[in-house]
């Protein structure tokens, strides 16, 4: 066994039993992100193979949803009592098992139950990387590491589309889910070898209490969020009974939170002012984020009449310019903090998201794929340091609870960004007589010639100052997140200590 340094000596750069580790969790990562954004394009086939309607088959992607917020607050604890390695591995199981039952499922029922089984496992994988990476190399390495964890956030987005697109054309619906078998037994094996050790702490208690409010609370509000694109209103009796009923509980769980000495989530990590700072920027970028992430496929694909597998290459310029900037990113948050480079990020995200709220229906591509690229840049110089902002200052303890609480904020935004902006470009589509139809056209040859002539055009036109509407809420939204960005920290951050003033001990790793 190695010793992965967490004093001065881990500053330089990130060693080969810390990339070794990198490489476990990220192939995790990898597998549970694509999975996501693999599915969503599966949605019209499952229509098909199972006779049923989109908004039953949308609960393949509802389900695993509500079964990632059922299990992302209980991670934290877990981490601590298990131990970060059993865990992992168990949600690797978890995931894997899913996967293989979700390739064998006879009817759509069946589909929504596995794809459950697989968000128990893929719920945990986010909170228990950044808990297994951070740890491994130390508070002065937090940035580089975060830029590592970012690798996954972007491929799933670029490659999803595309490598889901691909199987469903060229082979069959089951190998989205069989894909990840052989992903899954590399990564399992690796995690055993290359793992650090548990150091479990089985003295901690396990707060039941918070567990009967805050995952069912959880589950219940995005649950009540998720279905407002599909309801069309916020007003639906299947928005607001559950997200109300699921506020209750989180706002009863917030007043039990400060009672036990070990909660769920330990809200008493935002006595952190830098922690704070850092969540509020999380969370109102990730609605702006995910939001947008939502309108660029589905302009390509509606009004610009792309195939699945052409709209997911079209959108890989975004991620083409976070890979430039993220590595870049993480080494400069490790020298001079992450406010200076949020704020810039923030500002290029501005600069390509203002040419997307002029979008027609005939804009150039070059423009398009030029402002996505602009785009990368800024997110790739946004979002991660962002994170490393709420984790560097956390003693080894915290870590877990801290990356619990993190990806608790950023389900939360990821689910109010996409409703908000699925409802306004909805909107903004059925205010026009011409739009839906000409939408329509684009994928079905019997309705274009249903239209008298020059209606298609007339109606993607529209179509398009729908989606540039749109993205002026977005641009909004990223403003407003450059306000909670300001104070972010504009230079390093000192180390954390632990509960005796030390600096956290070095990490053994195989």
């Amino acid at each position: 066994m190695s010793t992965v340094p967490n004093g001065p000596a881990a500053s330089e750069k990130l060693d080969g039993g810390v990339l070794k580790i990198a490489g476990v969790v990220v192939l995790g990562l990898v597998m549970s992100i694509l999975d996501i954004t693999v599915v969503s394009v599966a949605l019209p086939t499952f229509t098909t193979e199972f006779n049923t309607s989109l908004a039953t088959a949308a609960w393949t992607m509802t389900g695993y949803t509500l079964a990632l917020a059922t299990v992302i607050p209980i991670t934290g604890w877990a981490a601590d009592r298990f131990g970060t390695k059993r865990l992992y591995m168990l949600a690797l199981v978890l995931f894997l098992g899913g996967s293989v039952l979700c390739s064998f499922a006879w009817d759509i029922n069946s589909l929504i139950g596995f794809r459950v089984v697989q968000g128990l496992g893929g719920g945990m994988l986010m909170p228990l990387g950044m808990t297994i990476m951070t740890r491994a190399a130390g508070p002065a390495r937090v940035g580089r590491v975060m830029a590592v964890l970012g690798v996954p956030m972007l491929l799933g987005p670029i490659g999803g589309p595309i490598l889901g697109g691909w199987l469903i054309e060229e082979v069959s619906w089951h190998w989205i889910f069989l894909i990840n078998v052989p992903l899954g037994i590399v990564a399992l094996i690796f995690a055993a070898i290359v793992l650090p050790k548990d150091e479990p702490h089985p003295s901690e208690s396990f707060d039941f209490v918070g567990m009967l409010l805050m995952s069912p609370g959880l589950a219940l509000f995005l649950f009540g969020v998720s279905s407002i694109p599909e309801e069309g209103t916020v007003a639906a009796a299947r928005v607001l009974i559950p997200a109300a009923i699921g506020l209750v509980l989180i706002i009863a769980f917030i007043w039990h939170a400060f009672r036990p000495r070990h909660p769920l989530v330990d809200l008493r990590l935002f006595k952190n002012k830098q922690l704070t700072v850092a969540t509020v920027t999380m969370f109102l970028f990730g609605i702006a984020f995910f939001g947008a992430m939502l309108l660029i496929p589905t302009y390509f694909l509606q009004v610009r009449g792309e195939s699945t597998l052409h709209a997911g290459l079209l959108v890989a310029p975004q991620g083409l310019g976070a890979m430039i900037t993220m590595p870049i990113a993480g080494r400069l948050v490790d020298k001079i903090g992450p406010g200076k480079i949020v704020l810039a990020g923030m500002v290029l995200i501005l600069g390509g998201m203002g040419v997307l709220t002029q979008i027609e229906s005939t804009t150039p591509y070059p423009v398009l794929l030029g402002a996505l690229f602009v785009m990368g840049l800024g997110m790739g110089a946004t979002m991660m340091p962002t994170m490393t902002a709420a984790m560097q200052t956390l003693t080894d303890h915290m870590i877990a609870r801290g990356s619990t609480l993190l990806n608790i904020v950023q389900q939360i935004a990821s689910s109010i960004g996409s409703a908000i902006m699925s409802v306004v470009l909805t909107n903004q589509i059925t205010s026009s007589m011409l739009a839906g139809p000409a939408i329509a056209a684009q994928h079905d040859p019997a309705v274009a010639a249903q239209l008298p002539p020059g209606a298609k055009e007339q109606g993607l036109a529209e179509a398009a100052e729908g989606f540039g509407a749109t993205f002026v809420l977005a641009f909004v939204l990223i403003v407003a997140t450059m306000v909670a960005a300001f104070f972010l920290p504009k230079k390093k951050a000192p180390a954390p200590t632990g509960e005796a003033g030390e600096e956290r001990a070095p990490v053994m790793v195989h």
